[in-house]
């Protein structure tokens, strides 16, 4: 891949900002936190147990909230995995790092002011273990230690002749990683589960570990509370016939295969339980996780039948709303075990991972650092952002736009002459089931939502990311949501 003059400066000036931040922070004797992030493919918000799921057994992920804090109203900026990966490595929108096909590598100048890249330039040792998610090569000679893989992957591999399931595999190599860590060096390690993600092109979809296979035997799952044939009809006819339904026919025809399904969707997500459980237990034997902050969370969220559908991609809760711990052993007590309601996004996390460990954030990061609300702070906050979904699938995803409040959404599917739009009350109705758009009454909030998303557009098409000015979020006139740098 050439890298232009501007790029290769780019990334040298992103090097050396970061180098000198944190010999700044050496320079105060400060204790560099160590990093591991836990990411998960298609994972619900709701498919754990410390988020209300009275079913799903996992009880490590359990243990990180009672020791951390849980982010309860986490999103994607875009529901699809290569351009959610990006805005979680760049901390920037995908109208921004323009990933938006599976075939796009990061350019040179957005790897290297990821957040690992990032670390490493500022002495971390670091590692990647899992779905690498994006096109192009494998970034093998970026880390210090790398053992992912391109594409979906495989869910089996054999060992010793014996069939082993990946997740116990990457459980095994995020193991191998912090075993080569130094208690003299910080470390950042990202892990990148395929699970639970399905197997595409098989029958049996969802393929769990076989050692899982009586768990949730006996259970029988409700259906979804929105997945009637009534509720289904009222959605537009290009979703009715989009690729979400092509997908429930294979996953959700029928009861049997919908119960199997989610038995073997909620298995995948207790086999990761058991890895991470692994992976705690060898940071407390190592003596790291003392001073290991760790962030678990998902690229984005899934239907599971929900609307009559199956995938992602739609700006429907299901689809955009994820889990997010984050446990830092140095947070005072009292603020353990406690939720944070505030809207919180993919594009978070690279800014919150380079504000603890003392790295000045790139000009073209525009998530904002949580660490003030990790120390239980009470900043001024989003109460508004931008949906985007480009990648149409060869026509068979609707693209959409949109965007939520902490009460309101508006989608706009931009594909369509004349424009669709949705418009939900989330207070009142939190399973989006009345469209709002055709009622005289909420035609001003209509108008209001609309303009909201002129503005924003307008914003990202006059930020230069290479530039010299910092993102901000749009001012609202109407008083929706505040704008300003951010931490």
């Amino acid at each position: 891949m050439r890298v232009t003059r501007r790029q290769f400066m780019a990334g040298t000036a992103a090097t050396l900002l970061a180098t000198h931040a944190v010999a700044a922070a050496r320079g105060r004797k400060a204790r560099l936190p160590n990093f591991l992030v836990l990411l998960t493919d298609d994972q619900r918000w709701n498919a754990m147990g410390c988020m209300g799921n009275p079913i799903i057994q996992t009880p490590n992920m359990d243990r990180l909230a009672a020791e951390g804090i849980v982010f309860d109203n986490h999103f994607c900026t875009t529901s699809i995995c290569m351009s959610s990966r990006a805005s979680i490595f760049t901390g920037m929108y995908a109208r921004t790092h323009r990933i938006v096909d599976f075939s796009l590598p990061l350019p040179e100048t957005r790897l290297s002011q990821s957040y690992p890249l990032m670390l490493r330039a500022a002495g971390y040792r670091t590692g990647f273990v899992g779905k690498w998610g994006l096109g192009g090569d494998l970034p093998t000679d970026r880390f210090d230690f790398f053992e992912g893989f391109s594409g979906q992957g495989k869910y089996f591999q054999e060992r010793d002749g014996e069939p082993i399931h990946l997740t116990s595999i990457m459980g095994d190599n995020a193991i191998a990683f912090l075993k080569g860590c130094t208690a003299d060096q910080p470390f950042c390690l990202s892990v990148s589960f395929k699970a639970p993600h399905v197997q595409d092109g098989d029958p049996r979809q969802y393929l769990y570990d076989p050692k899982l296979e009586d768990l949730y035997k006996d259970v029988t799952f409700p259906p979804p509370e929105n997945a009637s044939p009534e509720f289904f009809e009222r959605q537009p006819e290009f979703v009715r016939n989009s690729e979400g339904r092509r997908r429930w026919e294979t996953r959700f025809p029928n009861e049997a295969k919908y119960q199997e399904s989610v038995k073997g969707y909620y298995r995948l997500v207790t086999g990761v339980d058991i890895a991470l459980g692994r992976i705690l237990d060898a940071l407390r034997k190592l003596g790291l996780d003392d001073n290991t902050v760790i962030l678990f969370t998902s690229d984005n969220g899934l239907f599971l039948g929900a609307r009559g559908l199956a995938g992602k991609w739609l700006m429907y809760e299901e689809s955009i709303r994820l889990p997010l711990i984050i446990r830092d052993p140095r947070l005072r007590e009292p603020l353990r075990g406690t939720r944070c309601d505030e809207m919180t996004l993919t594009v978070d996390l690279a800014p919150t991972v380079l504000h603890l460990a003392n790295v000045e954030r790139p000009m073209g990061m525009q998530g904002r650092s949580l660490t003030p609300l990790l120390r239980g702070k009470k900043p001024s906050w989003r109460t508004e952002w931008f949906y985007e979904h480009e990648y149409g699938h060869g026509g068979k995803i609707p693209r959409s736009e949109g965007i939520r409040t902490k009460t309101w959404k508006y989608i706009r599917y931009v594909d369509r002459d004349p424009a669709v739009e949705e418009l939900y009350d989330l207070e009142h109705d939190p399973h989006e089931s009345n469209n709002l758009t055709g009622q005289t009454d909420y035609l001003p909030r209509l108008e209001e939502m609309r303009q909201r998303w002129h503005i924003w557009r307008g914003r990202f098409n006059a930020f230069d990311p290479d530039g010299n000015r910092r993102w901000t979020d749009p001012e609202a006139d109407c008083g929706c949501t505040k704008g300003g740098a951010h931490p």
